[in-house]
């Protein structure tokens, strides 16, 4: 089986930089000399776009993957950056839990799928899947086939409140499917320090959950905004930004986190 860690990144709030995250906590993770695979299971696709995969270039996607048993040579594409791969998504995906609503093992495809004996030949570091803004069966297939989680939390007034449903979520798929499943963590993004409110949110959001709010926060950063319509990762559009920093310092932090794991409740 592939020594790959896989980490879900997952809010099933829109906006808050999960697919931005997914995009350059790979690339960042790349620049430390890991291989990467990025998964994509959101509809939208916008990992695959973010990462120059062009809509007619997406043959075969995750949805066919999940649902049709696809093989991984024939889901799996290169990108342009230098030891990141994915697995593209299309809207093909909208239709994905009606489709495997009535499947026995509904919530283990993308679980096995990831776990077959060919992925050893890629040598995967790190999978991460980018999961769609709903707490949906193919968030429940992330979370059941992941190691750990990470949420990205925006700094605005309602962000904290959002976060129970997906903690619920978090533990049921623990008592259900995957009681090894841990938050590795929650990355607060669109962080503006001259702005009070973000001060508030980071203050309340280390006072509840402590040591679970990664150290790295993500700054509300042009440059980070700007990047994808380059379809490339801010590390590669503008490597000196505030925006390129940070992922590069939230890749470290992950990556150390595997030399010394650290065991997190939520």
């Amino acid at each position: 089986m592939s020594d790959a860690y896989i980490l879900a990144l997952a809010n099933q709030k829109g906006g808050v930089g999960k697919t931005t995250t997914a995009i350059n906590l790979a690339a960042g993770l790349a620049e430390l000399g890991k291989k990467v695979l990025l998964v994509d299971i959101d509809p939208q696709g916008n990992s695959s776009t973010g990462l120059g995969v062009r809509p007619d270039a997406r043959k075969k996607t995750s949805y066919d993957l999940v649902v049709d048993g696809a093989e991984l040579q024939d889901v799996v594409m290169a990108t342009s950056i230098p030891d990141i791969m994915i697995i593209p998504a299309n809207a093909d995906l909208s239709s994905a839990d009606l489709d495997i609503v009535s499947i026995e093992n509904r919530s283990y495809l993308l679980h096995d799928a990831l776990r077959r004996p060919e992925m050893d030949a890629y040598g995967f570091d790190y999978i991460l899947i980018d999961c769609p803004p709903a707490l949906s069966l193919l968030t429940v297939n992330a979370l059941v086939a992941a190691h750990s989680v990470l949420v990205p939390l925006q700094c605005e007034f309602f962000a904290l409140e959002g976060l129970s449903q997906l903690m619920l979520t978090i533990r049921d798929v623990r008592r259900s499917a995957n009681p090894d499943l841990r938050i590795e963590g929650v990355v607060l993004t669109m962080h503006d320090r001259r702005n009070r409110l973000t001060a508030q949110v980071e203050a309340d959001a280390r006072a509840n959950m402590g040591d679970l709010v990664m150290k790295t926060t993500i700054p509300r950063n042009v440059r980070i905004s700007e990047a994808p319509s380059y379809a490339l990762p801010v590390l590669s559009y503008d490597s000196g930004s505030k925006g390129a920093e940070a992922y590069r310092a939230l890749a470290r932090e992950i990556a150390d986190r595997r030399k010394t794991p650290e065991v997190s409740e939520a």
